[in-house]
């Protein structure tokens, strides 16, 4: 599955922002050329919260083992929360392509480098999951507010 798949799909989410830095941009250079997905119908970058997924395109710092910085390799990011993991344990390199891992990083999160056909069907439900949960969460936390400023709580 190329990028471009993944971006096509999240295109067709309502109210996502894809925040994607380039050369120019206020955002640090590592963080060029990677895109950050939030649900955001505001087309506000949220400042109080992660984004539900991301495309990264190299290697961060404490964040090498996927081998990003080789040529034509990427990883698809998703937050899945505490119970939604699949992993194949069967394969010991963390930099496998096609194989869901637990994040490197952040707890709660899904990864998989190089998405293809065998995680491609897995890969779009856990985006749309991730969006929807992300929606939820927004839209829960404008209801509460609106209530809190009308008296009603």
């Amino acid at each position: 599955m190329s990028i471009q798949r993944i971006l096509s799909e999240v295109e067709t989410y309502e109210g996502v922002l894809d925040l994607a830095p380039g050369p120019g941009s206020a955002h640090p250079e590592i963080s060029w050329g990677d895109h950050f997905f939030y649900y955001a119908p505001d087309g506000q970058i949220p400042r109080t919260r992660q984004p539900f997924a991301t495309i990264v395109t190299k290697n961060y710092p404490g964040d090498t083992g996927s081998r990003l910085d080789d040529t034509d390799r990427w990883r698809l990011n998703i937050h899945s929360g505490a119970d939604r993991f699949t992993e194949d344990a069967s394969v010991s390199d963390v930099g496998a392509v096609d194989v869901f891992r637990p994040h490197p990083v952040y707890p709660g999160w899904v990864c998989v480098v190089n998405p293809e056909t065998r995680s491609l069907d897995t890969a779009l439900e856990l985006l749309r999951i991730a969006y929807l949960a992300d929606r939820q969460r927004v839209e829960r936390r404008a209801r509460r507010s609106d209530s809190a400023s009308d008296g009603s709580e």
